[in-house]
Order: structure tokens, then C-alpha cells, then sequence
């Protein structure tokens, strides 16, 4: 065998489990067709974040991660939801539901993707059982009962045990394999960015739902002794494209009123960029010396920060089946267990994010009065609230 495992993929996920499986012991080869974008002013850099929930946090910090990313990880004490879908772009309810309800701990640490990827990368460059082929991609896949070979862009081909598809929503692995996906469009696109702000956002993750989908800001920490926030802004698709293709100082115009000036007039931190939303579910989370993770494996719109949160699960599930019995590493009876254990974590949590999403979509004031009354409902009984917060961290995923 040329590796134990194959890690198809360099974003995030697929970083982190390179990272995850070579501490265990196992050796791993992890491709990509383009190197991590490790700069947050490079072209192409993701500029949104990502907020890992508490156990997240447990995982990263057995793999080895945690105490390199905890310098640069913003803290979130407080989520806030706010419903807007009066009259007129400002609050009428807003609820807090705070991580001291259940723990000491905040409910997750925020940090910015760019950031994440060169400090992962440099991890790997750390790991002796790790090689990081960037600018390589996996292109065929043929798999047999004792061992999988994978076809790479270069022309080389791989033997392994076991093949991680963290390669995103068109995973060229899951197409190999034959699985199928199934999708939900809602005509969204998703505004990232980050802001400053003249009032502090106190470690509170804020989401303003009115029309289109919800506007979240997300801590940071200060920029140039300003308070700034990540945002997320999910529009109708045309709507997105028209502000994507505002000057600057009309959108700070527009930001600043779909905020509700909790924060005050928002300034742009960052340059704009425009990220499709859909809500996506392979049919299978495995095949024969196949485990999908990730976005191979469910994609959901940015509610509740539940999507790498859900993948970092994945991770931790294959993880613990394989060095549990590492002699069976990729066999049928591995894959079956992880299928088991997480399918119904899995499309519980797309149909649910996709309900929430539709619900943050409405625009009739009737459907919008509705939504508002059911966050008064939800949020007045304690034990409702502290049940949806632990569903939300992750409890029995």
C-alpha cells in the first residue's frame, strides 16, 4: 500500500482530517487541485468564518489542533436572534440564549477560514506521516474488496485502505463511486464579509431575520481598535446581486439598515464576496472503501453554524471506528458502522437547517408574524430553549 488513507480534499475538512487520522497513526496522502489560500487578502480567499461549537472544540484538542488555532479564536458567549419582519427594518423580538444556561464554556469559538487553512497547513507540514500534494487532484476510482486505487491529475495512482472524500459538493470521489445526491435551491445567495462597528458586539453571535434569508454577524476581534464582526447576509438571489454590485459607501448604506443599527453604522472591513446557498444530501455516506464527509456528504445553508460543525462529527466517528480496530480500516464492516451512525444525524439536520432556512426566507407579513410569535414560544419555556441548545451543539448527533 502506498498510504493508509486518502484524503481527497484540502479545504478544512480535509485538512483537518489529515491532520486528525496522521496523529492517530495511520499514514496519509491528502491532494487537492489548488493550494490552501492562506492569505486573508489574496483574490480568492475565503473571507467568511467559521465557528467551532464545544465539541468541536474536544475533537480539534485530541487531534492536536486546538492549541495553535486558541490564540486567534474569538469566543461566543451569546447567541442573539432577532425578528425584523415588521413595517420597518428594526427589532420587534429579540431573544438571547446564553452558552451559561448549560455550562461554563461559550458555545463555540469563531475564526476566520483563511486563517484556518494556514494553520492547518502548517500542521501538516509538522507531521511525519502526512503528505500534502497540493495542486494534485483525484480524478478515477477503483475499489476492491481489500483496497482502494485513486487516479490523480498527475498521472500517478495511489493504493490505500480507505479513501476520505472531503472533496466539496461536486466531489469528483462521490461521482466515481456512483452515489448520488439529492438537492434543494432556494434561489439564495449568501453576501460574506467582515465589518467594524462602534459598539462592541460583547461576544454575541447576532442573526436578524426579516426577508431573504438572515443577516448574522459573527464576533471577531477588534480591527484597528474598532469592534468587527464577520457577516453573513443571505438574500434572493438578484436582490445579492444587485448589493454584490454596490459602491461602497450605498452598501454600507444597505448593511447598516438590514443590521437595525444594533451595531451602529457598519463600515466594510473587507472586500465582498458571493457564495451560492443550497441544501445538498448524498443518498449514501459510504461505498465500497469510501467514507463522504463534509460537503461530499451534506451541504446546508449557514444557520446556526452547524455545517463544518456536522463534517468535524463525520470525522470524529471514522476516527474513533478506526482506531478502535485499525486492522479493519476502510473494510465493509467499518463503513457500514459509520453509515449507521451517522445517517440520522445526518438528514435530521438537513431537513431541519432547510425548514429553518424557508422559515428565514418569508415575506408575507402574516408568515413573518408567525415566525416572530414562535421564537416567543420556543425561547419562554427554559426547557424548550436549553434542549434546542443542546440539539444545536450537537447533542446525540
Amino acid at each position: 500500500m502506498d498510504c493508509d488513507i486518502l484524503v481527497s480534499g484540502g479545504g478544512i475538512a480535509g485538512l483537518t482530517a489529515a491532520a486528525a487520522f496522521a496523529g492517530a497513526g495511520f499514514r496519509v496522502v491528502c491532494v487537492d487541485p489548488a493550494p490552501p489560500v492562506t492569505d486573508a487578502t489574496a483574490e480568492t480567499a475565503d473571507l467568511r468564518t467559521t465557528a467551532f461549537l464545544q465539541p468541536a472544540r474536544a475533537f480539534l484538542d485530541a487531534a492536536g489542533l486546538w492549541d495553535r488555532l486558541a490564540p486567534f479564536a474569538m469566543p461566543l458567549e451569546v447567541m442573539r436572534i432577532v425578528d425584523a419582519g415588521g413595517p420597518e427594518a428594526e427589532p420587534r423580538v429579540i431573544r438571547d440564549f446564553a452558552a451559561s444556561d448549560l455550562s461554563d464554556a461559550p458555545f463555540g469559538w469563531n475564526l476566520p477560514n483563511w486563517l484556518l487553512k494556514r494553520e492547518l497547513s502548517q500542521r501538516l507540514s509538522e507531521l511525519r506521516d502526512v503528505d500534502f500534494r497540493h495542486g494534485t487532484g483525484t480524478v478515477s476510482l477503483f475499489t476492491r474488496e481489500g483496497e482502494a486505487r485513486v487516479g490523480l491529475s498527475d498521472g500517478s495512482r495511489l493504493r490505500c485502505r480507505l479513501v476520505v472524500a472531503a472533496d466539496g459538493r461536486g466531489s469528483p470521489m462521490r461521482q466515481a463511486a456512483g452515489i448520488g445526491v439529492r438537492t434543494t435551491r432556494f434561489g439564495q445567495k449568501a453576501l460574506a464579509f467582515a465589518v467594524t462597528h462602534p459598539i462592541p458586539h460583547c461576544n454575541v453571535s447576532t442573526e436578524i431575520h426579516r426577508t431573504g434569508g438572515p443577516f448574522t454577524l459573527v464576533p471577531l476581534p477588534d480591527l484597528d481598535g474598532r469592534p468587527s464582526s464577520a457577516v453573513v447576509w443571505m438574500e434572493d438571489g438578484p436582490k445579492a446581486l444587485a448589493l454584490h454590485a454596490l459602491e461602497d459607501p450605498a452598501f454600507e448604506a444597505a448593511m447598516s439598515e438590514r443590521s437595525c443599527h444594533l451595531f451602529g453604522p457598519l463600515t466594510l472591513a473587507s472586500r465582498r464576496t458571493l457564495w451560492p446557498i443550497i441544501a445538498q444530501e448524498a443518498e449514501r455516506l459510504s461505498g465500497q472503501r469510501l467514507a463522504l464527509v463534509a460537503e461530499a456528504a451534506h451541504v446546508v445553508p449557514p444557520i446556526g453554524a452547524q455545517g463544518l460543525n456536522m463534517s468535524l462529527r463525520d470525522l470524529a466517528c471514522l476516527l474513533d471506528l478506526a482506531s478502535a480496530a485499525p486492522h479493519r480500516l476502510g473494510d465493509a464492516a467499518m463503513l457500514e458502522a459509520y453509515e449507521r451512525a451517522r445517517h440520522t444525524d445526518v438528514r435530521a439536520r438537513v431537513a431541519g437547517i432547510t425548514a429553518l432556512n424557508r422559515i428565514s426566507q418569508v415575506s408575507a407579513p402574516t408568515m413573518r408574524d408567525l415566525r416572530a410569535a414562535g421564537l416567543d414560544v420556543l425561547y419562554g419555556a427554559k426547557p424548550v430553549r436549553t434542549a434546542l441548545m443542546r440539539l444545536g451543539l450537537g447533542a446525540g448527533g
